[in-house]
């Protein structure tokens, strides 16, 4: 279990990157929903031990991690939005490099721990391939194999499936769900669909707060009955933007299908939406955009 307790984190320049954030994760996927600029990659930093917060507390497994961070370092694997590799070296050859840099001293077990991940992320029959030659979807899977070394119980991963075209994101989506049945994995994105396809626990981080968070179904249906749609002409969305509280908008032939959030059908021109959970995001980011507008 991880237990994030009040934890804030202002910068230098002022930015208040986080702010009172609290989370219980347990084991299994969790998903960290959130646009960018919301927080998300800070509290990745912070949990990884790269920066510390201003005040609060993370707490892994009964080890603080600001107090210990070597010890969460020992059992951490992180997947960093900017992942970056050294193109002239080969997969097999950096993930053992990288496995000396973990404490994996024995010649043998470190091959045979090699072998063993680059067969886990499909990567094998390309393991003498230069990294430089990876496609995207190929170097996001070698940054899991880079992750797992050591036997991680905690595992990040931040924007992960980001620029993946939808083969490759499948494919990741199918070795994220296989590596969290056991351990706890944090995945951060502003990608609804991946938190929607993979997590049974998640929250909303929204300019640095958690603005919801809970089971995905259970939040979908707190909207039942709250959702509306309706078709409209482009020159006739500014004026539904001030008569309802439109949460998001699409294009459809030319024409623009808005979701509103009503408590009871806003005209005769809706129909009722069953929601989802991007619905679920957007009425959250709506209600918070609304908050912060009514404070100022």
């Amino acid at each position: 279990m991880l237990e994030i307790t009040n934890l804030s984190k202002t910068y230098d320049n002022g930015v208040r990157a986080l702010d009172k954030v609290n989370l219980s994760i347990p084991k299994g996927m969790f998903g960290l929903l959130g646009p960018n600029g919301a927080g998300k990659s800070s509290l990745m930093r912070t949990i990884a031990t790269l920066q510390f917060a201003d005040s609060g507390s993370v707490v892994f497994d009964s080890v603080d991690v600001a107090a210990e961070p070597h010890k969460i370092r020992a059992t951490l694997g992180y997947l960093p939005q900017d992942f970056g590799v050294y193109p002239r070296i080969c997969a097999e050859d950096m993930l053992d490099h990288m496995a000396v840099l973990k404490g994996i001293g024995n010649k043998k077990e470190r091959r045979e721990l090699v072998a063993e991940l680059l067969h886990q992320t499909n990567l094998y029959n390309d393991r003498r391939k230069n990294l430089s030659g990876y496609s995207g979807g190929m170097r996001q899977r070698f940054g899991i194999a880079q992750a797992l070394i050591g036997d991680p119980q905690l595992i990040i991963v931040d924007e992960p499936t980001a620029g993946l075209d939808p083969q490759e994101r499948n494919r990741f989506h199918n070795l994220l769900s296989e590596i969290g049945e056991n351990v706890v994995v944090i995945l951060s994105t502003h990608i609804v669909e991946d938190v929607a396809d993979l997590c049974p626990n998640m929250a909303i981080l929204a300019g640095g707060r958690i603005v919801a968070q809970g089971k995905p179904e259970e939040l979908v249906n707190g909207l039942r009955g709250r959702v509306w749609r309706r078709t409209v002409a482009k020159a006739e969305l500014a004026q539904c933007r001030e008569e309802y509280d439109v949460i998001s908008t699409r294009l459809l032939a030319g024409r623009q299908v808005i979701h509103v959030l009503a408590d009871s059908q806003p005209d005769a021109g809706f129909e009722p939406l069953q929601p989802d959970l991007e619905d679920v995001y957007f009425s959250t980011l709506f209600g918070q955009r609304q908050a912060t507008e009514e404070a100022a």
